[in-house]
């Protein structure tokens, strides 16, 4: 267990080693334990978080205003539209001061080529922990979610595990690719054996392709890329289908969304989860297209587990604010 984690910052999957997530994760099985038991978890007393987005949010403003609360702290949300950023107010400028404020400052900025240049800027000029809430690169409190979800239903022990990382179809917007790229980034070092599928537009960035290559040569694993989502669900037991946006291939959001529209047959529905293992669990960080990226026959289906991964969204963020923070 690694025991000195205070005033760290959380941005990329690997800014922590792999025992240091193991330490956040032992964390979170603890936090996740007393809480059903109704024990009292005031690790951050008079602490304030400040969670600073750009980008709207459900689960992730819930979960550390829900976190915050549990650890005895107090959660500031701040729209950055309510602000004075957009007259003038710099990354240093909210780094230095916000650092003076708060004990903590969370981000959410996934604006394409923008939120994880403006989350580092923020870090160089403040003097407390910045906290990656989602930016245009990574998603890793989701995927630290993930990653305990995935043991909890499959045990530690994840070699020889297939995990599918797949592309789905989705009409609503050119979603950001950070969840797929923290995965294939995170799951190689616990294991897993990741599959990305995606068609040819929708590839992923090349330098987080190279280190997901990096860290499956290190850990002993198998990573592929594949472009036929029958052919990456055959015999997987964990299935993670979400859309992305084709960034990579076009910036431009009206060209993205022609190339989204030709790849409307990836679905996840009964058959192709079908071609997983009978046990496999299914997985989404939510929202979903309901019966465009998923059936609702899957989504609310034996396989799923979307719900407990939710819930783990909470009691990693728990774990990493007050190993950071406190």
């Amino acid at each position: 267990m690694q025991t000195f984690l205070h005033g760290r910052d959380l941005i990329g999957d690997l800014d922590f080693s792999k025992e240091e997530v193991e330490t956040v994760l032992e964390v979170a099985f603890d936090l996740k334990r007393k809480r059903a038991l109704n024990e009292l978890t005031p690790y951050l007393r008079d602490k304030v978080l400040a969670m600073l987005f750009f980008f709207s949010s459900t689960r992730t403003r819930g979960s550390f205003e829900a976190g915050m609360a549990h650890l005895g702290g107090h959660a500031a949300f701040i729209e950055s539209r309510t602000t004075q950023i957009a007259h003038g107010d710099t990354p240093k400028e909210i780094g230095e001061i916000f650092g003076r404020y708060f004990d903590g400052i969370a981000i959410r900025h996934c604006d394409w080529g923008i939120g994880n240049q403006y989350l580092n800027e923020v870090a160089k000029a403040s003097r407390t922990p910045i906290l990656n809430m989602q930016c245009d690169i990574y998603h890793p409190f989701q995927c630290l979610a993930d990653l305990m979800t995935i043991i909890e239903k499959k045990g530690r022990d994840l070699r020889r595990k297939k995990m599918v990382v797949s592309w789905a179809y989705a009409a609503s917007y050119q979603k950001p690719m950070s969840v797929p790229q923290s995965l294939v980034l995170q799951m190689p070092r616990f294991g897993l054996d990741v599959t990305l599928c995606r068609p040819p537009e929708f590839k992923l960035m090349p330098e987080i392709m190279k280190m997901a290559e990096e860290q499956a040569r290190k850990f002993g694993t198998k990573f592929e890329v594949v472009e036929d989502m029958d052919e990456g669900f055959k015999d997987a037991d964990i299935v993670y289908a979400k859309s992305w946006g084709a960034m990579v291939h076009t910036p431009d959001a009206e060209e993205g969304a022609k190339i989204i529209k030709k790849y409307e047959s990836w679905i996840t529905d009964e058959r192709r989860i079908g071609l997983a293992k009978s046990d496999a669990i299914y997985m989404h960080p939510l929202p979903a297209d309901r019966n465009i990226e998923v059936t609702d026959a899957v989504i609310d289906g034996p396989h799923s587990v979307v719900y407990d991964e939710a819930e783990n969204r909470m009691h990693v963020q728990e774990a990493v604010m007050a190993l950071t923070m406190s």
